[in-house]
């Protein structure tokens, strides 16, 4: 499901979420191609927030055929770089801060 439109604000973003969850260096932001969060759903499918309406992912990647003890880490890890997504317009600090730190995600 991709739905090929502008993403317009960072909160909807699988490109910086994916870079708050240091999966991204900050140096390929401005290369990788951006997406909505829902675009993504093998990602979004593990944000467990009542902020956010749930996205399902089907195939082989849904999270309702992975190790249970793996889909409660990713949702943690997941939900808590989702929050923190949110936080970031408000915040005000430099982009090179925007990552978990390793603890926390």
């Amino acid at each position: 499901m991709v739905c090929g439109e502008e993403v317009g604000e960072i909160t909807e973003s699988d490109l910086y979420l994916r870079y708050v969850l240091g999966e991204v260096p900050p140096e390929q932001l401005h290369l990788l191609p951006e997406r909505h969060l829902r675009c993504n759903p093998a990602l979004a499918q593990y944000i467990v927030d009542p902020a956010f309406e749930p996205v399902r992912c089907e195939g082989v990647f849904a999270k309702e055929l992975i190790d249970s003890d793996f889909v409660v880490a990713e949702e943690a890890r997941v939900t808590a770089a989702w929050r923190r997504l949110q936080e970031l317009p408000r915040l005000g600090i430099p982009i090179i801060d925007y990552p978990l730190p390793p603890s926390a995600s």
